[in-house]
């Protein structure tokens, strides 16, 4: 296996639980290059995968650009996020508003880039990041496209992210479509993603973290060749975290590499809540922030998204495409 990036950190942050995370990134065995990113900011407590796409090589830069905008906007904001109530007067946790202003602001500077560079036009990213509030022991998921947030908890493996994708939206609005129109709709065709539109839906949860948890953000090219089921086994059997980004990439290449891999394993480490700290505000486990809306509320009908689902202007987003 060729070498990809790999890095073990912990958070450092004041808090009763600690986060440590190691990832990497591998091209695959199909690609000739790797538009996959992936950020760990031990100092902000910011992990993310972006998985880019677009013509001219241009989703690598794509991706790029996103990390470090993200990055930027978190480490810009972060005193005036900290001096905030932890919560706002509606009840949303002001860390999840941080993580997906900055989301946008990264979508923005994707769009920028691809409208002001004939190399670059048509580039996109889709991304997964998540964020951790130390005082509310929260951690914030924002993501657009079909990159990955799962969560093992006592053994047990959770999607905790639903993919942004035409056969999602489609059953959203029409659940009782048949099985024979579903198998001819892409199945992999994302609807969300930087660099598509001003109008970018991100969808912001917030989750208690405890301790032992395990996360893992990782590209389709992780969780589309490998099941959910041999994906907690991995997460189960190597507890050592660089150890087990390590099987995860072996595990998708064995399954084909049919894309680039990229995977990030955060681990939560710490005791128990103490009395005082269990008083804090905190969100229900199963509590769904509303998703944040820049532009246009209105339901698509189901035949402007079925005409949209291509997604030609992203090369590389769309269904199959396995060319390098």
């Amino acid at each position: 296996m060729s070498a990809g990036i790999l890095r073990r950190v912990s958070t450092g942050l004041q808090s009763p639980l600690q986060l440590a995370a190691a990832g990497a990134t591998h091209v695959g065995l199909r690609r000739q290059h790797n538009e996959d990113s992936v950020l760990i900011r031990e100092d902000l407590g910011l992990f993310l995968v972006a998985d880019g796409a677009g013509g001219h090589h241009a989703g690598d830069v794509a991706s790029a650009l996103a990390a470090r905008s993200i990055s930027n906007y978190v480490g810009a904001t972060r005193r005036a996020t900290w001096d905030k109530p932890e919560h706002d007067a509606a009840g949303l946790a002001s860390g999840a508003r941080q993580l997906a202003a900055a989301v946008l602001k990264a979508n923005h500077d994707v769009l920028e880039v691809s409208r002001s560079s004939t190399q670059h036009r048509g580039m996109g990213t889709t991304v997964v990041a998540v964020s951790h509030s130390p005082r509310s022991r929260l951690l914030h998921v924002v993501h657009a496209g079909d990159s990955r947030c799962y969560r093992l908890r006592a053994g047990r493996l959770e999607q905790l992210t639903l993919d942004h994708c035409v056969i999602n939206d489609v059953l959203a609005q029409k659940p009782d479509l048949s099985d024979e129109v579903l198998a001819k709709l892409p199945r992999h065709a994302v609807t969300r993603a930087l660099g598509m539109t001003e109008a970018l839906r991100l969808s912001v949860r917030s989750y208690e973290l405890a301790a032992e948890d395990r996360y893992l953000l990782c590209s389709d090219g992780l969780s589309g060749p490998v099941p959910a089921s041999q994906l907690e086994r991995l997460l189960v059997e190597q507890p050592e975290r660089e150890a087990c980004v390590r099987a995860l990439t072996l595990a998708a290449l064995e399954a084909g590499g049919p894309d680039n891999i990229t995977a990030l394993v955060l681990d939560v480490l710490g005791q128990p809540p103490t009395a005082s700290e269990r008083s804090l505000p905190t969100l229900r486990d199963d509590y769904e922030e509303p998703e944040l809306l820049l532009l246009g509320i209105e339901e698509l009908e189901l035949e402007e998204l079925l005409r949209r689902s291509p997604l030609a202007t992203l090369p590389g987003l769309g269904e199959g495409d396995d060319s390098p």
